[in-house]
């Protein structure tokens, strides 16, 4: 199976066998062009990604030592995501199934970080809680199979992943933020600063992170900052504040997770996305988890952060079932809710 993946600003290619061993994995990064910018810029990404399609490809092909005439299917990420970028793999991908007449198989990018749990090894146990974390999205699922999801909360305003972005351009920290208020917050005391943590009312499975990055504002530029690219003020703890702030999202991530677990009667978490490649984050849902004898299965840190491994394992699984698209096949932005039936 070849998958393609051009949900944001990774260009990204993969063969897969079976459903689950991986045979290549090439991700063309796009983290150069946006830096100086702080995030992602739509247009430059889906020039981008129009540039690198074809070449990528190939050299998925090639690492794999496959051609096309090897393949069973195309599987393609075509929700959500940035729309311009989502066509172009979506339009690739198109284009070499009605060359080879090969089946197409439309992906749900969330459900593709879920299961890249399940590459180069074993199936997780089910049902689970599956956590996605990224710059896009901040969820919790009930994954009763492959295609069968309950979505049990969601961010109500900025994902964990952007939330981490934007506290790293306070810091002045640089981007993409997530991995810098990591390397910040090695050296710094996580109980330097004592941010609330936001878990909002008592039985909510959702998540809100946009107070305490408000609150990170306050404390590194001050609460009556009047312009913006105010300076840190006078003597901030930079690592502490970072610690301290990646404590707190932390903290709201592992239990939310931990309560949906509880509250479903799973014995297994699955943790996906961007943000899971944070290594405290991973260390404290394998704490929480040990302690109530509850399993965890998280993917090695490459295989959280945008891939195509993950789409052609979620592929593989669409078609072992029957399941194929055609080519009306269109790309959507977001999903208002899980509807596993519509591509």
């Amino acid at each position: 199976m070849l998958g393609i993946d051009t949900s944001c600003d990774e260009t990204a290619a993969a063969v897969v066998a079976g459903g689950r061993r991986m045979l290549s994995s090439v991700v063309a990064s796009q983290v150069p062009l946006h830096r100086r910018f702080g995030g992602v810029v739509p247009e430059i990404a889906c020039r981008a990604h129009t540039e690198n399609i074809t070449r990528v490809v190939e050299e998925a092909l090639s690492r794999a030592a496959v051609g096309l005439g090897d393949l069973t299917g195309i599987a393609v990420t075509n929700r959500p995501g940035l729309i311009g970028a989502l066509l172009v793999g979506l339009s690739a991908a198109k284009a070499i199934a009605l060359a080879r007449d090969l089946p197409l198989v439309g992906v749900d990018h969330v459900e593709a970080h879920i299961f890249a749990a399940v590459l180069d090894r074993e199936d997780f146990p089910l049902p689970a809680v599956a956590l996605v974390a990224s710059g896009g999205h901040t969820s919790l699922y009930l994954v009763r199979e492959a295609g069968d999801l309950e979505e049990l909360g969601r961010t109500t305003d900025d994902a964990a992943g952007e939330a981490f972005d934007k506290a790293a351009a306070i810091l002045d920290l640089g981007y993409p933020g997530g991995p810098e208020v990591e390397a910040a917050a090695r050296g710094g005391d996580p109980r330097a600063v004592p941010f609330k943590r936001p878990y909002l009312s008592p039985d909510s499975l959702d998540f809100s992170f946009s107070g305490v990055k408000t609150a990170l504002l306050y404390h590194a530029r001050g609460q009556n900052r009047k312009r913006r690219g105010a300076p840190l003020r006078p003597g901030v703890d930079v690592p502490g504040a970072a610690a301290s702030f990646q404590e707190a999202v932390v903290a709201v991530l592992t239990r939310k997770t931990l309560r949906a677990a509880e509250r479903t009667g799973a014995r297994h978490v699955v943790a996906g996305g961007g943000v899971a490649a944070n290594g405290r984050l991973r260390e404290r849902l394998a704490e929480a988890c040990a302690e109530r004898g509850i399993g965890l299965t998280i993917p090695p840190p490459e295989l959280c952060t945008d891939n195509a491994a993950m789409v052609a394992a979620v592929g593989a699984r669409r078609l072992a079932r029957g399941e194929r698209d055609d080519l009306r096949l269109d790309a959507r932005s977001r999903i208002d809710r899980w509807n596993p039936t519509r591509s």
